[in-house]
């Protein structure tokens, strides 16, 4: 299925472009590097898998970035969040969970230690983030968000995240919201099954909704959740629901940046959908940018059936052309961000030498 360029047609670059890869390994394999060259990948995505040590990881990304056009920079994401989430180790700053951080009390703090790691990662290459985190962590029982929160209500939330953004701006990196329309209450990880909520739209609109409804205007993406919200569409998970992302996030609260899917590999997906359904729905559904974390195969067969779809109905070519635009404008918006620093100057400057001090009594 990793079909040669030579036979790509238009509308597959067309649909690779809302793509985001992972791959095994420590060195991009060739179908990635022929994808970049033809524009047929919107970006990449590293996890520790992929890290041995800087000096390497920057050779990885160098490798890749030299094959696409300046002007239209390539994502290069990661999630470095902090605590338990975090693919690159030392040198780069590690952050405490998100919950310590904000226990501090002190936003410009959380601002500072964003705007640092910024700074390292994009010295790296990474210009994208998948963070920060704005579920509001309300059980004790979630296998998977709990501390990755900044806490257990919306305003902690708001204030810290908003905070961690813009530091990550601050640093040359764009941010990623997630996981809308919350985690936080899950009893489930969608990594491993298809969680349910099951509060009514009131406790929504009071608890999970409000730091989404913050990022409006103040966070460039976000990402969708494999969750069923039920009082949202009792159907299909959030990330294949056209009245959670279109709807809900788009009409009513007005989001206009782009939307990631979380991985489509996830079991709370792969489960019960193929690849290709699950990549139409969530294009269908309002998402923008597709994540498929490892496997280039997957990645490729869901390319071929965004492009067939689009050829077979014109609505669902003009989603994605709309999808690609936001992805495109994404992408472009790394332009707009202070550049990158020598990685030196970035691990060791004043301000990171003060932000791991002030940063480790919280460890």
């Amino acid at each position: 299925m990793l079909r040669s360029l030579n036979k790509m047609n238009e509308l597959e670059r067309m649909a690779g472009s809302v793509i985001v890869c992972g791959f095994a390994g420590t060195e991009a394999p060739p179908a990635i590097h022929d994808w970049l060259g033809e524009q047929a990948v919107a970006g990449l995505i590293l996890f520790k898998r992929n890290i041995d040590e800087l000096q390497q990881a920057m050779a990885l990304i160098a490798s890749c970035v030299e094959r696409t056009d300046p002007a239209n920079p390539i994502l290069v994401s990661v999630d470095q969040e902090g605590g338990r989430v975090a693919r690159f180790g030392e040198p780069v700053l590690q952050l405490p969970a998100m919950r310590r951080l904000a226990k501090a009390g002190d936003a410009d703090l959380t601002r500072q230690a964003a705007r640092v790691l910024g700074r390292q990662l994009r010295a790296i290459g990474v210009n994208l983030n998948f963070a920060p985190v704005l579920d509001v962590d309300t059980n004790p029982n979630n296998p998977v968000i709990g501390d990755r929160a900044f806490g257990g209500t919306p305003g902690a939330v708001i204030e810290h995240a908003l905070a961690f953004a813009a530091g990550l701006h601050d640093g040359g990196v764009l941010s990623c919201g997630k996981h809308f329309p919350g985690h936080g209450d899950t009893d489930l990880d969608s990594h491993l099954a298809l969680p349910s909520l099951r509060h009514d739209r009131a406790r929504l609109d009071e608890v999970e909704l409000p730091p989404f409804a913050a990022a409006v205007g103040e966070i460039p993406s976000l990402m969708t959740a494999h969750v069923l919200f039920e009082a949202v569409d009792a159907e299909v998970p959030a990330t294949m629901s056209r009245a959670a992302i279109t709807e809900l996030l788009r009409e009513d609260m007005g989001f206009e940046g782009a939307v990631f899917s979380d991985d489509l590999e996830m079991k709370a997906i792969s489960d019960r959908y193929s690849i290709e359904e699950a990549g139409v729905c969530a294009i269908e559904a309002g998402c923008d940018l597709l994540l498929v974390c490892s496997d280039l195969d997957a990645a490729a067969r869901l390319r071929e059936a965004l492009a067939v779809e689009a050829e077979r109905s014109k609505p669902f070519f003009a989603r994605l052309e709309e999808a690609k635009a936001r992805a495109d404008a994404l992408r472009q918006g790394v332009m707009k961000l202070p550049p990158a620093v020598p990685l030196e100057i970035a691990l060791h400057n004043a301000e990171a030498r003060s932000i791991r001090a002030r940063l480790q009594p919280l460890e």
